[in-house]
Formats: C-alpha cells, structure tokens, sequence
C-alpha cells in the first residue's frame, strides 16, 4: 500500500484544481514495477485487478486525492497562457525509503478543467513508448520520471485512427515545471508565485534557502541541473523532440516522452518529431533551447529577488550564461569516459569532435560505434578493430583516426577507465523500430515483444545474445523517421 501525502495541495489553487479519474471500460494491468513500488514504501503488492482499478482511475488507492496541476508554456517558441494537466492528475506525493517526496501521476486518466476540448486519454502506443525509455534512461543514471504500471482501459482512443486506450502511472520528483512559473507568473500573482518558489526550495533546492538571495540561488541551482540532464541526454543521442518550457522540469529530469527518439545514424541536425518541422529541437540544439527556457523561468523570477531594475536583471543573465560552461564542462567528462580517456584529458574534446565528424560523414550508427570502440578498447585485437571499421562508409579516415586516439587512450590505460567507458556506452537502447515493433504487437493483443524488449532496455550494458539481437541498428526497410506525441 502507498502512503499518499498533499504538500503541493498547499499551494494557491490557482496552481492545482481537484478533479476525478474518468471511469474506463475494462482496465488490464499490462505491466507493474514491482521494484519501483518497492522503493516508493508498497510493502505487499496487490493483485493485479487491485492494481489494475487502482491505476486505471476507476477506483482509487487509499487516500489519494488526484489534482490537475496548471501551468503554462512556451510552445515551439509561442506562448500559450494556461496548458495544464489536460489528461493527467496528480494522485499524491509519497515518501521513498531514501525520505524523498516522489509524485505518483495518472496519464490518460480523462478530461480536466485543462483538458481545451481535447478526451484526456492516452492510445496504448504513447504509454509503452513512455515506460521503454524513461526506464532504460533510469538505468543508465538519467535523472528522469519513471513508469510504476501501464494499464489497458479496453476503450479506443481516435487519433488520426481510433487506436487501443492505456494510462499510465508516472513518478517524479515532482511535476513541477518552468511553465508551473509561467502560470502563476502571467496572472500576476506575486503570492502564489513566492509560494511556489518557496515550495520548490524546500522540496528540491534546501540549501539554496541558506543563500543571501534564495531564489537568485534558485535560478542557479536549476540551471545546474538543467545542463548536467542535457549532456547526459546528448552522449546517448537522446532527442526529446518537444522542449517547450512545460517540458522542463524544475528538479532536472526528464519528463514527458511524447515523440522522443536516439538518434542512430549521427546527424548533429536530426529531429524526428512529427510536430516539429522547423528543427527548432533538433539534436545538437538542445543546449540552446534548454539555456532558453531558463531564460524564461528567469524572468518569472524576478520579482522575488532582492535586487531590482537592471541589477536584478543583469545577475539572472549572469547565472543563465553559466549554462554553457556547466555544459561543457559535463560533456567533457562524458567525453572522456565515452572514449576511454582520464577525466581531465585536454584531448578528449578535439578527439570527439574528430569522430563525431567520421560517424556524420560515414553514416555511422552512434549506438553501435561507441559499443565497438568499448570493445575495441579493451582488447586493441585486429577482429575488433575490423568490426569497428566495417560500420562506416570511410574506412580509411576512421582508420586515421584510431591511431590518433590509440596512442592517447594506450598510454594511461587501467581497468577503471575501462569500466567507465563501458558504463558510458551502453549495448542498447531502445531503438525506434524495435519500440514500433512492440506498439505494433500490442495492437494486436500481444504484449510479450513488450515484456522482451523491457527486460533488456533496463539491463542496458548486458552482453547476451538476446541483448545483441535487439541491439542491432535498423535496417532500411526497418527505420523510423518519424515519431508522434499522443495528444
């Protein structure tokens, strides 16, 4: 049984309006993390209808009292006034065995007050799509929101087509996003506004409370994280596909896998979602874009801090041009673990760069380069070396550039090294196609290609030969270049 707490309930309504599940036909519980729920304080797990009810809506868990939760956003670079939870609703917090206050959110669960004429559901594509790679981003030491069930509710859900309906429970830090800001900001609410700051710094940022100006610190604090997340999320070539400011989350993780993807073949300008056609959040603009919507959520800031008029002004920039060294600085950490290199190596950059241009121009897998050069590294044997080289169209240069880099990584070369290079390059990761072929399946009532490629994305540096066939690169026949939000 989870324990449901309502701190945010604390809060001005403004920020959160009471609202119930929409009752679903026939809800099935297709899948439950056991694990998860075991670290949220589930002492003993319900059978699976309980679960099922309890995830669905239908009936709810003990003691939750579900929430819409308002905010606002920059969409594609427009801003939208009031968006909020048009299908979702926040059931409680819980407190984790860690003594971490953790949301448990239902997504597809119906119409809300935010819903703008819209059914509130979720198709059944979108929500295994959401538990495949927020889990296998949680394996790999991503902060990201994670998947606790999936429930079928039997009901269809029109998009283009009428397609099988899911809820999914999700579990965050908290839901709370820069457009949570925006919202309470563009109504002029400096009350509500101070109390959601506040709020956010004791839940998330306490020792920013300790500062001479806690939300100047706050700012900083956030902006931290935002730029650790993006270059963690860019050495996997993991494009979110739609970073509006109601996308990104205030305590740094990874929320709303809508028409998200990996890259495979590398292209710094690939995008793949289906509703973003100008590129604006395509892979290598993802800095950009992240630094620019804490612009935003500095601006909704600035009448809480001590300071005013252009001084005020000019110490928020100050902070939000800290972004691009603080993202540097842990790329360069990533890039050195990715090519097997000491951490402070003054070469790993250029070296990335150099093979960053070999994988664009040879048309490389960046998944499966990575994981040759891991295995390349630690044994430096011609049948590796061959391997490596017959991924890309341009033998000859990567050649070259294996020389260059063997003669850096051989000189300091030690098995903690190794180690970090491989926990940087993952086996797997959830490729498109493979995710198609699972939502595929399941349309057609089949949910263990599901089960299958679950158990595989979580263990993402394993060896088997069930993780080396779902491992391998999309053939022609087989891309995806194309990936759809469920909204």
């Amino acid at each position: 049984m989870l324990t449901f707490e309502h701190l945010f309930a604390t809060l001005p309504e403004p920020l959160w309006v009471a609202c119930q599940p929409t009752p679903v036909a026939q809800p099935s519980l297709i899948v439950f993390n056991d694990a998860l729920a075991v670290q949220l304080g589930m002492q003993t797990r319900p059978d699976d209808a309980t679960l099922a009810q309890w995830f669905s809506g239908n009936q709810l868990p003990p003691d939750a009292e579900p929430r819409a939760l308002g905010y606002a956003g920059h969409q594609f670079g427009h801003f939208v006034p009031q968006l909020g939870d048009g299908r979702a609703l926040l059931l409680g917090e819980v407190i984790d065995q860690q003594g971490v206050r953790r949301d448990v959110q239902l997504k597809g669960s119906g119409r809300t007050p935010f819903s703008r004429g819209g059914d509130g559901r979720s198709p059944l594509g979108p929500v295994l799509r959401e538990y495949l790679v927020s889990e296998f981003m949680a394996a790999v030491g991503v902060p990201t929101t994670r998947a606790l069930a999936a429930v079928s509710t039997g009901e269809r859900v029109n998009r283009q087509l009428p397609e099988p309906g899911a809820i999914l429970a999700r579990v965050a830090s908290s839901h709370i996003r820069v457009g949570t800001f925006q919202f309470a900001a563009v109504r002029r609410d400096e009350s509500a506004l101070k109390a959601l700051a506040d709020h956010v710094i004791e839940r998330h940022y306490p020792e920013a409370a300790k500062a001479e100006d806690p939300y100047l610190a706050l700012l900083e604090a956030v902006t931290a994280r935002q730029a650790a997340l993006v270059a963690r999320w860019m050495s996997l070539g993991f494009i979110h596909g739609v970073m509006n400011t109601d996308n990104c989350s205030i305590a740094g993780e990874t929320i709303d896998y809508g028409p998200c993807a990996f890259m495979e073949q590398f292209d710094p300008q690939k995008a793949y979602s289906s509703v973003d056609e100008g590129k604006r959040y395509a892979f290598e603009n993802q800095p950009t874009i992240a630094q620019w919507n804490l612009a935003r959520f500095a601006e909704t800031l600035l009448p809480l801090m001590r300071e005013e008029g252009d001084t005020v002004v000019a110490q928020a920039t100050e902070i939000i041009r800290r972004f691009e060294p603080l993202f540097d600085a842990e790329q360069r950490r990533l890039q050195a673990d990715k090519l097997g290199l000491v951490a402070d190596s003054d070469q790993a950059a250029a070296l990335m760069t150099a093979l960053e241009s070999q994988m664009h121009q040879g048309r490389m897998d960046m998944t499966a380069t990575f994981d040759a050069l891991t295995h390349y590294a630690h044994t430096l044997n011609e049948p590796h070396k061959e391997a490596l080289l017959r991924l890309t169209t341009q033998p000859n240069e990567l050649a070259a550039w294996l020389e260059k880099w063997q003669a850096v990584q051989v000189a300091n070369q030690d098995g903690e090294r190794l180690a970090a290079m491989r926990r940087a390059n993952p086996v797997i990761i959830p490729r498109n196609h493979r995710i198609q072929d699972v939502i595929d399946a399941a349309y057609k009532g089949d949910f263990g290609p599901f089960h299958t490629l679950l158990g595989v994305v979580t263990r993402p540096f394993d060896e088997s030969v069930e993780a080396r066939r779902l491992a391998a690169p999309a053939t022609e026949n087989e891309q995806v270049l194309r990936t759809f939000c469920g909204t």
